[in-house]
């Protein structure tokens, strides 16, 4: 059997996450949808020292854009191709892939945390409320319901309408209309789903069976245990499903070679055995520069960071500052195959100042002027992206990192 080689492997999964072409298409709408369809989803995250996780997302694939443009597909009406749902995480969807969050939906209610909460006080009337609310109103945000309650202590103690807001958006009740500042607005389903979707519920085998075939296409080349993290599927009931798509030819069987210089066996969906032949050939390479968000969704496959790029991603935000190693909201950089450094942004949004508070080149990285020609096209175009006009990097591992860097974007400008 042929063992593909780790870089053969690499440019897989980079092509499959569209994060191999140096020239993208012009980020139209229709480009930042095609980048979802492609990898599934986008995860939400709340966190902004830049630009939002789901919007970081859109940005290292087709470079500087119109957040507006996003929004429009996933709020306007007349545009709506997305909806806000749970799969990895929290996520951006395409609405063709509604009817399978259905069976979700419909199970939500009888979990246990769901049912306790019900049973407690006026709660099931609470939710009746709710909802008359919506339908009479329009949609609503969680500030629209006074809470007159003692003092919550922690954030996801939510005041009592915010978690029936919550319940009944899980259980596909209500769908998120709009975000205003980030506070998303609730409105009844049949006023938020297009028409055109459908709403066919599949069965929960039927389901789980499309999940781990979309996530193999998107990952490209994995473990099999790995295929079912991308949606957060348990390993257990997915095990056998994934077993039986390689019985009947769908996910194929190789084997490559990993980081650490070991071959193992992975797994290939058949619509992508062409652009694995293709990638051994040379004749599809990896060559974006680009930096990605924490959440991205290459790295959504358990420990596969470790396995093709000897690079351990890792979110330190919740980390106490003193124990973090990298810094609070690290960005990987991307340089053609290899992740080859990370870097700790925050933007001062009023000063137009891009200040990195760290900058990391990892240890096995030789730093070359083509690589830095590269990594300052990318931040370039970063800071275009967040209206940045000066870049601050307070500290660098190695300091030379820091130096040519900026070196290189100030003859760049000149």
């Amino acid at each position: 059997m042929t063992v593909y080689s780790l870089k053969t492997l690499r440019t897989l999964a980079l092509h499959t996450q569209r994060l191999a072409n140096s020239q993208p298409p012009a980020p139209t709408a229709d480009a930042i949808y095609q980048v979802v369809e492609d990898i599934g989803c986008v995860q939400i995250d709340t966190l902004q020292m830049v630009h939002r996780s789901q919007y970081l997302a859109i940005w290292s694939r087709l470079g500087t854009y119109n957040t507006h443009d996003f929004d429009d597909l996933i709020f306007d009406p007349t545009q709506r191709r997305l909806f806000e749902y749970w799969l990895h995480a929290a996520c951006i969807i395409p609405l063709n892939q509604y009817r399978y969050r259905i069976p979700t939906m419909q199970t939500f209610g009888e979990r246990n945390g769901v049912q306790r909460w019900l049973a407690q006080q006026d709660h099931a009337e609470l939710m009746k409320q709710v909802y008359a609310r919506i339908e009479q109103e329009g949609a609503l945000r969680s500030s629209d319901f006074d809470y007159k309650g003692p003092k919550r202590d922690s954030w996801w103690d939510w005041k009592p309408a915010k978690r029936a807001l919550e319940i009944l958006f899980d259980q596909g009740d209500l769908m998120i209309s709009n975000r205003i500042k980030f506070q998303r607005s609730y409105d009844l389903r049949e006023r938020v789903l297009p028409a055109w979707v459908d709403t066919t519920a599949p069965t929960l085998e039927e389901t789980r069976c499309r999940l781990l075939e979309q996530s193999a296409r998107a990952l490209g080349v994995a473990a099999p245990n790995q295929i079912p993290n991308y949606t957060h599927m348990p390993i257990t009931p997915a095990r056998p499903i994934v077993q039986e798509l390689v019985n009947e030819g769908i996910l194929h069987e190789i084997k490559g070679e990993l980081s650490n210089g070991s071959t193992t066996t992975l797994l290939v969906h058949c619509d992508n055995l062409p652009v694995l032949q293709q990638a051994a050939d040379g004749v599809i390479t990896a060559e974006r520069t680009t930096f990605l968000s924490p959440f991205d969704s290459l790295f959504w496959a358990n420990k596969r960071d470790q396995q093709l790029w000897n690079f351990r991603q890792t979110l330190e935000a919740y980390k106490p500052a003193p124990i973090r190693e990298w810094g609070y909201f690290c960005l990987p950089i991307l340089h053609k195959d290899r992740l080859i450094g990370r870097f700790d942004p925050k933007l001062e949004r009023r000063a137009g100042i891009l200040r990195l508070k760290a900058l990391h080149l990892e240890p096995d990285i030789d730093l070359t002027d083509e690589m830095v020609a590269d990594i300052s096209i990318a931040m370039q175009d970063f800071m275009r992206f967040h209206k940045a006009k000066e870049l601050v990097i307070e500290q660098s591992n190695p300091p030379a990192f820091a130096k040519r860097l900026l070196q290189q974007m100030t003859s760049i400008e000149a």
